[in-house]
């Protein structure tokens, strides 16, 4: 007598050897080559990101489109004329669907995998803190080395910070984020403090224009602002100036970049300020990022609510208790903890 474990092992053989054999001459690399001429538009764009003669790509679906056709009787892509996109059926629509969650289920499981074992571990980071990692690197590279563990950098901006780290596209990620003065950080996440600095202005205005005496919440309404579109500087805007800080400021560009800013000023097509860190300021005004001519102005006590930008390295929330001690993950987070400045600098709460 077959047990109902039974019953759906039988089943799921039997759907597995009854696969029509077109689908088993599909090939990933194929069905890789299909999603991204959807992205893309065209084989010739198509064989620019992929790194191919675009009589590749062009060969690849003429094969899928044969044999979709002999499977469900309908091509999957359709040539419109020179210099047209390609036309995708409603069935190469599902096709390319279908091709993207392969792809990715594939990618997501062996992301998982290379993590569970450690041999893999994927550290992201903002322009501005890949040097906390240049901190703690030398003292573990001999050992990842020998046990055979990549480190994997990806660059990561501040907005999309927790995105990533929820997405799982990274195992840690160093960054900022706008916190309360000696408030201790209250997101759900593995913390490790790395330091706390100030929001300050750069400018190219004249000392007259804008004297070298902390800015008030009054005064930064009517001056020329370089606002940022979005991120951690934008939280600041947004929470001392409301959603609509845009309409409330006297914002004269919006910049998506701090170089881009800078570039603004220090070339002199805009005159104005740019918000940033203190950290940032400073690097300008010394030179080891472009400032030339510019300013650093402080800010007053008086914006509300008080903010502060607190750098650290984040981790998933528990993730590092599931593994050993020695695994990357935990070795890596340690170093850091070692390395911290504010290990030293307990944080003071308030009452």
């Amino acid at each position: 007598m077959l047990e109902t474990g039974d019953d759906e092992a039988a089943e799921v053989l039997s759907a597995l050897l009854s696969c029509p054999p077109g689908i088993l001459d599909i090939s990933l690399d194929q069905l890789r080559t299909l999603a991204v001429v959807h992205t893309t538009g065209s084989a010739q764009q198509a064989a620019r990101a992929l790194g191919r003669e675009q009589s590749s790509v062009q060969k690849q679906l003429d094969s899928l489109n044969k044999t979709a056709t002999r499977l469900v009787g309908e091509a999957l892509v359709v040539k419109q004329g020179r210099g047209k996109d390609f036309l995708f059926t409603p069935t190469g629509d599902e096709v390319v669907a279908l091709a993207r969650q392969t792809l990715l289920s594939w990618t997501d499981g062996l992301h998982r995998s290379r993590r569970r074992v450690g041999s893999t571990v994927t550290f992201g980071t903002t322009e501005f803190t890949v040097q906390f990692l240049g901190a703690v690197w030398p003292a573990l590279r001999e050992d990842f080395e020998r046990r055979g563990v990549h480190l994997n950098i990806e660059h990561v901006r501040t907005r999309d910070l927790w995105r990533k780290l929820d997405g799982k596209k990274v195992d840690l990620v160093c960054g900022s984020f706008a916190a309360e003065p000696g408030q201790a950080p209250t997101l759900d996440y593995d913390i490790l403090e790395w330091h706390r600095e100030r929001v300050a202005l750069l400018t190219n205005l004249s000392p007259r224009e804008l004297p070298d005496t902390p800015v008030t919440a009054d005064r930064l309404l009517n001056l020329p602002l370089l606002a940022p579109t979005a991120g951690l500087l934008a939280q600041f805007l947004s929470r001392w100036y409301g959603p609509d800080y845009r309409g409330v400021l006297h914002v004269i560009a919006d910049i998506d970049a701090l170089t881009y800013g800078l570039g603004l000023l220090t070339g002199q097509l805009l005159h104005g300020c740019l918000l940033t860190t203190e950290r940032v300021a400073d690097a300008a005004i010394e030179g080891r990022l472009p400032g030339q001519g510019l300013r650093k102005i402080d800010l007053a006590n008086d914006y509300h609510p008080p903010l502060e930008i607190v750098t650290g390295i984040f981790a998933r929330k528990g993730e590092r208790d599931r593994y050993a001690a020695d695994h990357p993950l935990n070795l890596l987070w340690n170093a850091f903890a070692d390395a911290t400045p504010a290990r030293a600098i307990p944080t003071v709460l308030p009452g």
